[in-house]
């Protein structure tokens, strides 16, 4: 700790001794005496509009708490006793007279002395207030053809809700907590060594509330808006924007508001500071949330698995399981050589055999004279092409597969020698592995990044930068362990510290490995970077890996639903009252969030929790994994109109940028990705982890697990099931000196399973040296 977090935290404890002796009347300027280390100042308001356009304002003061028209305003303040630089505050709006047409409130938090370098959050749309250039104006624009093989491209974006990028111009960012995988705005302050943040609910009777951002044109100030409800002229969309359709509402005598929020201010030297105080906090307004449980992952992977062996088909080209809703075959990313995993996992002759042909089809078919791979190919056998530009026909494909490629592949080859099948590897398997990771050690060492789309026939480059590659340090790291290759480890450290600190610590976004966006902020490269930089902790017992794996573990949880959303009664996930707390955002661009992590288990977090024991990890995880399982299609009682039982869709919609129908409704279709990270969940994350030294247990799983006795015998739990289908539940025991060891990537291979049927409680025991048995 610094002598600035010293000096904050003695006048903010100064500050909140002050508050508890503060009336209501004072309230207003003692919440400006708590913004003052930021220049800042409150505003509250009442607001008349006609449609979207405002035509009156009133704003309400310590001397004039009483509005014209019969409006009251009161400010209830309370300093948070056990979050040093955190305050409680309650906005009371009541119209005690007559009616108010057309009204809604306001909270304004303004700030002088602003600077354009500050860095803008708000969880899952908007990462370094988005300043960035943008193409388009709708979903996954083309690219011009000046991107093309130009080192010097900028980051560039879909057109999202964004700050100005061009100096002189004035910034107007409009969203609703709808939009938002956390309701806050947040920014760090490199001038002043200070992050903010306020936390606020989602919505009102009125409807969700609006978060505003605006900036004058000359920089220099800008405000923070909360509104009940929502008042924005424009609703962003997939990469464009529409009539938001907002409407304030009419009051009458006696109608009352309250708007909770609650305001930090953070000791701060860099973005990651802000990154994990949002972490850290980012449950403080909803409060923690509580799981249900319904669908154990045993009965689930039955369903998923049965889907993917029932859609494993042979063509001209070569034999495969379907990706998607297509017979054509798509590498990684969101289907290929991923969803063979759970296959192989499940230890049979018949399944083991089919990945065996989808790998030598995968090898044969698809590699490139550079070594990189295709990232599709039709069923006929024609090579499908992405992001191309007439100028330039030289057929392209996305970093982000062939990295996808390079983890799994080897991932596989890890599996079959776990399961005693080293026998069944082919020499070619690993020869297109070596091959695949020479081409980005080349890439690296030439460009000294791996850029977003490669030409596989030539090895260059054809769009640079982005966070594309975020994967890649994983899979040099497991391909320089499995064939005792240094140079790639090497190249695996050096790319993941160059992608650390040029997109994380100066930038606090990942970005553009999806092929449907553009470098737009997404979840997918926060995650697949978190599986990198636990990677290198797992190959080099370097603890500072772990570090940068706990700062980029926050910017995961941004991209994730801290709390339990309030969807249309008569939606589908309303009717059904699934809690999607733990659904992942998808990007700035795409505006909705999906049923897990495209496309991983997400057993990275698992073992960055058992390396730190921080408990946020594992609740982040679980959040993950209990979300993935309430989107699943299960008829009658959880049907979600997709067509396959076991199915699920990657649409969880809490915003309305598919239009206020599509709130919590999904669509008639499916997403084979999301049935494979819960197939993945299932089998790479424990149900019930126990440290056995602590008496410490934590249930992943669709069941509940308590400690009933420990002794000289050992440790007993009580397990039960409480839902409607019987459950077979993998249990991973260890002591803290077990722990201290990073975790196989096959592990999950050895973990004991115990078999709970639906409605049924059972007693688990696990002896002194770890064995589980029950009775």
């Amino acid at each position: 700790m610094n002598r600035s977090f010293y000096s904050l935290s003695f006048l903010l404890t100064i500050l909140g001794s002050l508050f508890l002796q503060t009336t209501a009347a004072q309230s207003f300027s003692a919440v400006d005496q708590w913004l003052k280390p930021l220049n800042g100042h409150l505003q509250v308001s009442i607001r008349k509009y006609e449609g979207t356009t405002l035509t009156e304002e009133h704003i309400a003061t310590q001397q004039r708490p009483a509005l014209p028209g019969g409006w009251q305003v009161q400010l209830k303040v309370q300093p948070v006793k056990e979050t040093p630089g955190a305050l409680d505050v309650t906005a009371v709006f009541a119209l005690t007279k007559g009616v108010s047409k057309a009204t809604a409130v306001n909270v304004d938090f303004d700030f002088s002395s602003w600077s354009r370098n500050n860095y803008v959050l708000v969880p899952a749309i908007v990462y370094n207030g988005n300043r960035y250039p943008s193409i388009g104006n709708g979903y996954n624009p083309d690219y011009p053809k000046e991107m093309y093989y130009n080192p010097k491209v900028p980051l560039t974006i879909s057109n999202n809700p964004r700050l100005s990028v061009e100096p002189g111009k004035a910034s107007l960012v409009e969203l609703q907590t709808g939009n938002a995988a956390t309701p806050a705005l947040c920014y760090y302050a490199p001038a002043k060594q200070k992050g903010f943040m306020v936390l606020t609910d989602q919505r009102s009777v009125y409807g969700n509330h609006g978060l505003t951002i605006a900036e004058n044109a000359a920089g220099d100030q800008c405000r923070f808006s909360i509104t009940a409800p929502a008042m924005r002229r424009q609703a962003p969309g997939f990469g464009d924007f529409h009539p938001s359709g907002d409407k304030a509402p009419d009051w009458k005598a006696g109608d009352q508001l309250v708007l909770h929020f609650r305001i930090y201010i953070m000791p701060a030297t860099s973005i990651p500071d802000l990154l994990t105080g949002f972490m850290k906090h980012r449950k403080d307004i909803s409060g923690p949330n509580q799981p249900r449980n319904w669908l154990p992952m045993s009965y689930y992977t039955g369903l998923a698995t049965t889907i993917t062996s029932n859609n494993f088909r042979e063509f001209p080209v070569g034999s495969y399981y379907l990706p998607e809703n297509s017979k054509d075959f798509q590498l990684g990313w969101v289907s290929g050589m991923m969803n063979t995993y759970p296959m192989l996992a499940l230890n049979n002759a018949k399944e083991r055999a089919r990945v065996a042909q989808e790998l030598d089809f995968v090898v044969t078919k698809l590699q490139g004279k550079s070594g990189y791979f295709y990232g599709g190919i039709t069923a006929e056998g024609k090579i499908r092409p992405e992001k191309m530009n007439p100028a330039f026909p030289e057929v392209q494909a996305m970093v982000r597969k062939n990295a996808d490629a390079l983890l799994w592949l080897l991932k596989h080859l890890m599996l079959l020698k776990a399961q005693g099948y080293q026998a069944a590897i082919k020499p070619e398997w690993e020869t297109a592995a070596k091959k695949l990771a020479a081409a980005f050690t080349r890439t690296w060492k030439q460009d000294g990044q791996f850029g977003q789309y490669i030409a596989p026939a030539t090895g260059k480059i054809a769009v640079y930068n982005s966070t594309a590659g975020a994967i890649v340090p994983a899979g040099l790291a497991l391909a320089s362990e499995y064939f005792k290759n240094k140079e790639w480890l090497q190249v695996a450290k050096e790319s993941a510290e160059y992608y650390y600190q040029r997109d994380v610590v100066e930038q606090g976004l990942t970005g553009g490995d999806c092929g449907d966006i553009s470098m737009d902020a997404n979840s997918e490269s926060a995650f697949g970077f978190l599986e990198s930089l636990m990677a290198l902790y797992h190959y080099t017992g370097d603890k500072s890996w772990l570090k940068k794996a706990e700062v980029q573990a926050a910017l995961c949880a941004s991209w994730t639903i801290s709390y339990d959303p309030v969807f249309p009664a008569n939606s589908q996930i309303g009717k059904l009252g699934s809690k999607m707390a733990g659904a992942v955002w998808a990007s700035i661009q795409n505006k909705h969030a999906a049923p897990g992590i495209c496309t991983a288990s997400g057993d990275y977090l698992f073992k960055l929790f058992r390396a730190t024991g921080n408990p946020l990890y594992a609740d982040l995880i679980r959040d993950i994994q209990h979300a993935q399982a309430e989107a699943v299609n299960i008829p009658p009682d959880h049907s979600t109109t997709n067509n396959l039982v076991g199915s699920s869709m990657e649409r969880i919609q809490p915003s309305d940028a598919e239009g206020r129908g599509s709130i919590g409704n999904y669509i008639n279709t499916r997403n084979s990705w999301t049935e494979t990270n819960g197939a993945l969940m299932a089998i790479e994350l424990p149900g019930i982890y126990l440290r056995t030294d602590k008496k410490m247990i934590r249930v992943f799983d669709h069941v509940e697990a308590r400690i009933v006795s420990s002794g000289k015998e050992g440790i007993k739990l009580a397990v039960k099931n409480n839902t409607s289908y019987d459950a077979s539940v993998s249990v991973f025991t260890e002591n803290s000196r077990q722990a201290v060891k990073p975790l196989s990537y096959t592990a999950f291979v050895g973990w004991p399973r115990v078999t709970i049927k639906s409605g049924a409680e059972i007693i688990v025991r696990v002896a002194q040296n770890g064995k589980v048995s029950t009775f």
